[in-house]
């Protein structure tokens, strides 16, 4: 027998759709963990590495050249060259960013040429949203800084303080949660999937009135899995590192400590080594040691970064679907 409401607003007789609006009313958990710990598969994406990799070799060259002008007292070649660093590798994880959003999302992924032009062209809208909350900050900042301003007055002063005290606290905290959570990560994110600057901004704004402990909580979950992939690489370059170098000294007769041919696997030149306790003929293997190394060392950082960039776009796709689904109930009330 079927039962007929009659007054759906009331909802005394509406057990389907109390249990439908329960359902939507809760956060699913279990879905954020899968595709935070789906984002490990980002080590498995060969252009969005070849592109990180890259941005990373040529900005880490950039700012190596950077120190060498500063060293030489070349103040406006060092800053160039600075700057240069910065725009390589900002660009190139954008350019990254994309690729794994297009992975992420579904869509046919994008060449490498295309990612790189797209990430130009897009990369802007980043640094406005940022800039736009930047404002904000500094807005709310000169409003605490205003507070704390009357708390000099006489008499008053003290009881105001009283007051400021717990008030400062708490909005401090809850704004560098906010932007450890949602501004820092979730800002590139926004872009990637295709929104304009003033739709991220707006994107960005309810994420933080709507979302600020579910991103914190996955960006927990996030960063542990970061930290394994970052683990388990630095264990293969320091086991495989150990071996490799124990193996030259005795294969190729160098006589050099086996961790003089480590130094590279570490980001470390051959400014960390001591010439002068060096043989002469060691030189040559030295040099591709280190050069060699640093390849390995850009790798294990490519790692750990192409999960964190992977997992940013899973938490944004997952906080956008639970807001288009708010805002569903909310049109249908």
């Amino acid at each position: 027998m079927n039962i007929t409401t009659t007054n759906s607003k009331s909802g005394a007789f509406a057990p389907d759709g109390a249990a439908g609006s329960e359902v939507s009313g809760r956060f699913d958990w279990w879905q954020a963990v899968v595709r935070v710990l789906g984002s490990i598969e980002a080590v498995r994406d060969g252009r969005a590495m070849y592109v990180l990799l890259a941005a990373f070799a040529a900005g880490g060259l950039a700012f190596a050249m950077a120190q060498a002008s500063l060293g030489r007292d070349e103040v406006p070649w060092a800053v160039g060259q600075g700057a240069a660093a910065l725009f390589i590798v900002f660009y190139g994880s954008n350019a990254a960013g994309l690729l794994l959003m297009d992975r992420a999302l579904g869509r046919p992924a994008r060449e490498v040429t295309d990612a790189v032009l797209d990430a130009l062209g897009v990369g802007h809208r980043v640094l406005i949203t940022l800039a736009v909350v930047g404002l904000a900050a500094a807005a709310l900042l000169g409003v605490l800084a205003g507070l704390f301003w009357l708390c000099r007055l006489p008499t008053v002063g003290p009881w105001l303080y009283a007051l400021v005290v717990p008030l400062t606290v708490v909005v401090l905290g809850l704004a560098m949660l906010a932007g450890g959570a949602v501004v820092g990560p979730l800002t590139g994110p926004t872009v990637w999937a295709g929104a304009s600057s003033w739709q991220s901004v707006r994107q960005v704004r309810r994420f933080l009135r709507h979302h600020v402990l579910h991103a914190a909580v996955m960006m927990v979950g996030l960063s542990l899995v970061t930290g394994l992939v970052g683990a388990g690489t630095g264990f293969v370059v320091m086991a495989g590192g150990r071996l490799m170098a124990e193996a030259s000294v005795w294969l190729t007769g160098v006589d050099v400590p086996p961790e003089v041919l480590m130094v590279g696997l570490f980001g470390g030149g051959l400014n960390n080594i001591n010439a002068r306790v060096v043989p002469p003929q060691a030189m040559g293997y030295i040099h591709a040691a280190a050069i060699g190394g640093g390849v390995v060392f850009s790798l294990a950082l490519v790692m750990p970064t192409l999960v964190y960039l992977r997992g940013v776009c899973e938490i944004y796709l997952t906080l956008r679907s639970r807001d288009a689904e708010l805002q569903g109930a909310q049109n249908e009330v």
